[in-house]
């Protein structure tokens, strides 16, 4: 799932390109524009098994947002400032640098995990 801070054009994108293996939705699209975290998180939670990407880090700071976040059944994978400051274009191939690393990490860790994609490397800084 594809939050609303990030491009809708970049979750079509990842979901044309991916269709085959995975089913990428934008939460604008899921959900209606505006719609609040709690609501998501809670919906996306009770859904079932979702991994969220997501350019808003306010989930992060706001403490309500965050328990909720981490007791929930997602994992998260946050764009750093310098990622999501960048050209959407830019955004797009960092996404995909880190495509296969991000299945992989979400095989490992457990429901409620929160990662941080940044400018370089493979790896992910848990938050």
């Amino acid at each position: 799932m594809v939050d609303e801070c990030i491009s809708p054009y970049l979750a079509r994108a990842l979901r044309e390109l991916f269709a085959v293996d995975h089913q990428v939705a934008n939460i604008r699209d899921h959900f209606g524009p505006g719609v609040k975290d709690l609501t998501w998180i809670k919906s996306l939670s009770d859904d079932g098994e979702w991994i969220v990407l997501s350019a808003d880090r306010r989930i992060t700071r706001n403490k309500a947002e965050m328990q909720a976040f981490k007791s929930s059944g997602l994992i998260g994978f946050f764009l750093s400032k310098s990622v999501y400051q960048k050209p959407m274009h830019r955004q797009f191939m960092r996404v995909l640098a880190v495509w296969e690393s991000l299945e992989k990490q979400a095989t490992l860790v457990r429901p409620g995990a929160m990662f941080e994609i940044t400018e370089r490397g493979d790896r992910f800084r848990q938050l």
